[in-house]
């Protein structure tokens, strides 16, 4: 079973004449397999970012993000979604998981 998230993606500008690079953001909807989630943790710098004005306008100030990490083989995929890691772990079904004993 496939779950959509949003993601929160980043978009890097130089503004013309300028050698600073200011980063904003943007929303777009993903679509993952909670079966390669391998990790969910707060992400504690966007909320900043949302208060600077930087994500799109309209979202709730009191917003919460998660970095979900996804195993990618040799290395992990880290994604930051809108939520918070309850209610992101909720939409992955991530608590009803039990190990099988065998």
């Amino acid at each position: 079973m496939l779950v959509t998230l949003t993601e929160v993606v980043s978009n890097n500008a130089n503004h013309y004449g300028s050698s600073v690079a200011t980063k904003s953001y943007t929303l777009r909807e993903i679509t993952i397999n909670p079966q390669h989630v391998i990790c969910l943790r707060e992400d504690s710098t966007m909320p900043s970012r949302l208060t600077e004005g930087r994500l799109p306008e309209g979202m709730d100030s009191r917003q919460r993000f998660t970095k979900v990490i996804l195993d990618k083989g040799q290395s992990g995929l880290e994604l930051v979604v809108v939520g918070s890691p309850t209610q992101i772990s909720e939409k992955l079904k991530v608590s009803t998981r039990t190990m099988l004993m065998g």
